[in-house]
């Protein structure tokens, strides 16, 4: 992500721990529940103690070729609203949450969710 942000001009993201912890337990419930959405988000990331007046969160998931990092960012870049998270200039930390498991009838399924904070 920092490599495409950079490459548009823009400042590269910092790991935050209380994102990552969200996202994570958000890529768990998914590949659990077998659902895939952005849910109570609004809520969720209430809940992180991150105090910023932009928040943003991009979702994917995938199999093989498709679940490496330049596959979902290729994906991202693509559609205009995961774009406009990638590249939003105001946005500062991040934390991303892949696990693998099963999903939607496949096994050793990639389930990312990205979280973005900033202004």
């Amino acid at each position: 992500m920092n490599e495409v942000r950079i490459a548009n001009g823009l400042r590269p993201l910092r790991a935050d721990w209380r994102l990552e912890r969200a996202a994570r337990a958000h890529s768990s419930r998914m590949l659990r529940t077998g659902t895939f959405g952005h849910g109570a988000f609004n809520a969720r990331i209430r809940g992180t103690g991150v105090h910023a007046k932009r928040f943003g969160e991009n979702l994917a998931w995938g199999q093989g070729r498709l679940s490496a990092a330049r596959s979902i960012l290729r994906t991202w870049l693509a559609s205009p609203e995961h774009r406009a998270n990638l590249l939003h200039p105001g946005y500062r930390i991040v934390g991303v949450g892949a696990l693998r498991g099963s999903f939607a009838g496949h096994r050793d399924t990639l389930m990312v969710t990205t979280d973005f904070a900033g202004r």
